[in-house]
Parts: structure tokens; sequence; C-alpha cells
């Protein structure tokens, strides 16, 4: 096994992960996985359609002294733009102003996306670089949903350097309220749909006074029939 070689994953995978691996006894099915193609650092589509659908993500970012911070954004699906194979972008809204984010990609550009997919139990996670985009209206407008109620202050584009689809095990199945209420006004229409299809065998049951008819001879239901 080359351990010389560089591989995409190595962004994630360092000297002293891999002496972890090592240790417990992971690093040689990780190898074997970097030799087969390792990651990928490139969006391909079924990612694209993924990122396009998230409404929830965390974006992780440190500072020069390596002080880690997650940050969570939001937004209707499709607020985080898929815009080239290499370039995620959205509309950074107006929020509480401590700019943590903003002042940590200034000194140190490296983040991260993580993004989960709660309902069908996915989760993706991208590493590359980030800046941010100030004072570009024409940019904005592109990345802005239409229709959303809020104001986009600046834009943030991530570069990908490496993304990986890893183990659901453990994520808790939760859905999305507006899948849920679509979900229960289907089931409430086809209820309604049933209870007037009742209504109408029942008036038409009415109709008979109890009785069929067979070969012109009109008998009564059975008893346990009625």
């Amino acid at each position: 096994m080359n351990t010389s070689q560089s591989y995409a994953s190595d962004v994630a995978f360092t000297r002293s992960v891999k002496a972890v691996q090592a240790r417990k006894g992971s690093r040689r099915a990780y190898g074997r996985l970097e030799e087969r193609g390792s990651w990928q650092t490139r969006i391909t589509p079924d990612i694209a359609g993924f990122i396009a659908a998230q409404t929830s993500i965390f974006l992780a970012t440190a500072s020069s002294e390596g002080q880690p911070y997650i940050q969570h954004r939001g937004g209707p699906p499709g607020f985080l733009r898929v815009l080239d194979d290499k370039t995620i972008g959205f509309a950074d809204f107006a929020g509480n102003r401590q700019y943590i984010t903003q002042g940590n990609l200034a000194d140190n550009p490296k983040a991260q996306l993580f993004l989960i997919d709660y309902a069908h139990q996915q989760r993706v996670k991208i590493w590359g670089e980030a800046r941010v985009v100030e004072g570009d209206a024409e940019l904005i407008a592109k990345l802005m949903p239409e229709g959303y109620k809020a104001r986009p202050e600046q834009v943030i584009l991530f570069t990908v350097s490496a993304w990986d689809a890893n183990c659901p095990q453990h994520i808790p199945r939760r859905f999305e309220a507006a899948d849920v209420a679509a979900t229960l006004a289907g089931r409430d229409k086809r209820i309604e749909v049933l209870k007037a299809e009742i209504r109408r065998l029942q008036a038409a049951l009415a109709k008979t006074d109890g009785t069929v008819e067979t070969k012109d001879v009109r008998q009564p239901f059975p008893r346990q029939w009625r």
C-alpha cells in the first residue's frame, strides 16, 4: 500500500488521523478505499440534487488560532445553489450581526459544509474553502430565493475540495413540517372522498327499503346483513 501518495480524503485523514485509524484497526479498510478512488472532488449530478433539496445546513469554520465555530443557515429548498461542479453559493441573510464566520474566513478560508437529510437518513460532508462576497447586487439577486422573506446581506461562495456521503447509522427519522402537512392534507381529502362514497351507498341502500330484488321476488336481507 502506497502511503506517500496523496488522496482527496487527506483533507480529513491527516497523518495523526491515519495513525489513530491504524491503532484502532480501520486504516487498512480506508487505505483500500483510497486506492479505489478516494472521495469525489467535484459535484456530481446526484449530489447536486441532494444539495438543492436542503433547507437547513451547517457551515464550519475556524479562527486563525484554530478555534472551531459552526453556524446554522436555513432557507427554502434551493437556497443552497450549485453554481458549477466546484462551487456552491448562497445568499447570507442578515442575522444577529456577530460575524464570527466572516471574521474566521478573513483569517482562515478553510471550511466545511455539513448537510443532513433526517427524513431519508442521509448525510453529506463537504470540505473546501469559503469566502464572503459583499456589495455584489447581481450575485445576491441570483442567489436570493424568490419570494423568501429575509434580507440578504452578502453572499458566501464555497469552493469544493472533497466530499463524502457516509453511514446513515444513528440518524433519527424526522420530517419537514410542510411535508407532514401535505401528507395529512392528502389523507383528509381521501377520508372526505370515502365519507361521500359511504353516504352515497347509504342513500342507495335506503331506497331499497332493506330489500333486494331477485327474479322479481322481493326478499328481505338476513338480519346479520342489516
